[in-house]
Formats: C-alpha cells, sequence, structure tokens
C-alpha cells in the first residue's frame, strides 16, 4: 500500500514527541490494514474518512482519504476535536 502524506500532515508530525509519534504510527498501521475503518464525512468534506484514536491519553482524529484503485492512503490531518473539522474544511 502506498502512503502520501500532504505538506500540512507533514509540518505536524515535526512537532511530536517520540510517545506521540508512537501512538499515530499505530493508527496509521490499523487504517492500512482495514482502511474502511473510519467514518466518512459529507457536505464539504465527502471523500474524508475520520479515525478517531488515543494520543497519549488524549482523544484524537485522523483524516485520510483512501483510494482503491490505486490502492493509495492519503493522511491528511489529525488534532484533537477542537476546531478540527473548520481547519480540514480549509
Amino acid at each position: 500500500m502506498n502512503v502520501l502524506q500532504t505538506p500540512t500532515f507533514k509540518k505536524q508530525i515535526k512537532k511530536l514527541h517520540r510517545n506521540q509519534k508512537q501512538d499515530l504510527d499505530a493508527a496509521i498501521q490499523k487504517i492500512m490494514d482495514a482502511p474502511s475503518i473510519g467514518e466518512f464525512k459529507k457536505g464539504n468534506l465527502s471523500g474524508i474518512q475520520v479515525y478517531k484514536f488515543k494520543m497519549v491519553g488524549q482523544l484524537m482524529l485522523l483524516a485520510y482519504e483512501f483510494y482503491d484503485t490505486e490502492i493509495t492512503l492519503v493522511m491528511v490531518a489529525f488534532g484533537s476535536h477542537e476546531n478540527f473539522y473548520r481547519d480540514l474544511r480549509k
């Protein structure tokens, strides 16, 4: 499976500590194992799936797109629920 990252996602990863990165990597691995695990969004965010996971005890959301024809997983963004969807629309 091909995993791509948006520039925004790459910037967010650089700011993480090692234990946070491990939790994020585990969540990405779960998505790679079962891409349909996330919840599909509607409206402005159609085509985006969001997977909820815990990062160092805090609930986080991970937005991604999965393209079955190319077997490509595009990691879009992650963050806490506060303003997550507002920022994702931009």
